[in-house]
């Protein structure tokens, strides 16, 4: 049944964090630490009351932006019909052409798309993977945020032992660190602590250069990571080719990327064997899809980065067997949980993303507008 797009509803939301938050790219000094996390959340109805939400994200900086461009846009939705979300993502792209197709402008961009596929598939009264075409019920998932940098060793084992028996499967801890013996300290640490048969993977966040990257690369080997993540600028896919062919730990990244086009390139370089994209910073689930059918015909791994609420439906969807980060900063934006067991997170049976936004989270908003249909 045809169905027509009657409001928009857009709220800037700020998620503080406990404490500061710190990576290599602090330690390095490019970064201030993070202390809270910008979102934007689009919430869509309908004349026949269907409702759809997504949401995009910005750390550090952007989120303004974010919300700027997407109240710019969003008059343009209204009168049409949900359903033709691939000809909406390009009717909005084209709406806001002269700022381009990555960046702060598609992110806006993304929480309306994900709002859009969010009805589409409560429409269907389906889970959105399974509106996708499931592959699975249940992804492999790890946590990063329990293996930043600002925590001590001793808290990071100690954070790895309380993952782990919250059924989590794997451990990501960051390094990156001016000094690469203090990395190579703490990987042997966390791994001689968590044993030989968990999961392990590392983050530099992209402060190594070439020649430190292969040099540290090839110290890592030891320790069977699962991966070895952004060793280099995200953006230098010949230098992580170089990486990937000589190293037998797989080079894993591409969540700083912010388009389609972007992440093809690391493809066409062979640069990685894991594929890490993020639906909200690459435009949303149309533009996820279209990068994720040109991963699977290249036969790579597929790991999408924060964003758990939406990526589990994404991975489900994913033919060859990925993984999905898990991070707990978001539990305060939504009353509901994915269940996580036996080293696995499980897909829900409750329609479209699953998630509904929660009262604090409303009373974050620091921004709102809503767009409706002229009577």
């Amino acid at each position: 049944m045809l169905d027509r797009i009657t409001s928009v509803t857009l709220s800037s939301v700020t998620l503080p964090l406990g404490a500061g938050i710190s990576d290599a790219k602090v330690l390095t000094g490019r970064q201030r630490p993070m202390t809270e996390v910008a979102f934007l959340f689009a919430e869509i109805t309908t004349e026949a009351g269907h409702e759809g939400v997504g949401f995009s994200y910005s750390k550090r900086a952007g989120g303004p932006a974010q919300f700027a461009h997407a109240r710019e846009v969003a008059p343009d939705l209204i009168g049409e019909d949900p359903s033709d979300i691939g000809r909406l993502w390009t009717k909005l792209v084209w709406a806001g052409a002269s700022v381009g197709r990555s960046g702060a402008a598609t992110q806006a961009l993304a929480a309306i798309d994900v709002a859009l596929w969010d009805l589409k598939a409560k429409r269907a009264g389906l889970p959105l993977a399974k509106l996708l075409g499931a592959h699975r019920d249940s992804v492999r998932c790890y946590n990063t945020s329990g293996g930043f940098l600002h925590e001590s060793v001793d808290q990071v084992r100690d954070n790895a032992t309380r993952t782990l028996e919250s059924g989590v499967g794997g451990i990501k801890i960051k390094v990156g660190q001016p000094d690469q013996a203090e990395d190579l300290r703490r990987v042997r640490a966390v791994r001689e602590h968590v044993g030989d048969d968990v999961p392990l993977m590392v983050d530099a966040n992209q402060q190594w250069d070439r020649p430190t990257a292969m040099r540290v690369g090839r110290a890592l080997e030891e320790f069977g990571l699962v991966w070895i993540e952004e060793p280099l600028d995200a953006y230098d896919a010949e230098g992580h080719a170089a990486l990937a062919g000589a190293l037998d730990t797989a080079i894993a990244s591409g969540e700083m990327l912010t388009s389609v086009a972007e992440h093809a390139e690391l493809i066409r370089h062979g640069a990685v064997d894991v594929l890490q994209p993020d639906a909200p910073r690459i435009g949303g689930i149309t533009q996820f899809l279209k990068l994720a059918a040109l991963a699977e015909h290249r036969h790579l791994q597929l790991a999408p980065h924060f964003a758990m609420e939406i990526h589990i439906h994404l991975a489900a969807a994913y033919p060859l067997e990925p993984w999905v980060e898990h991070f707990d900063w978001l539990y305060p934006l939504f009353p509901e949980r994915l269940e996580i067991r036996d080293g696995r997170m499980h897909l829900s049976d409750r329609p479209g993303l699953g998630v509904t936004l929660s009262e604090q989270a409303r009373a974050w908003t620091v921004a709102g507008e809503t767009v409706r249909a002229s009577r």
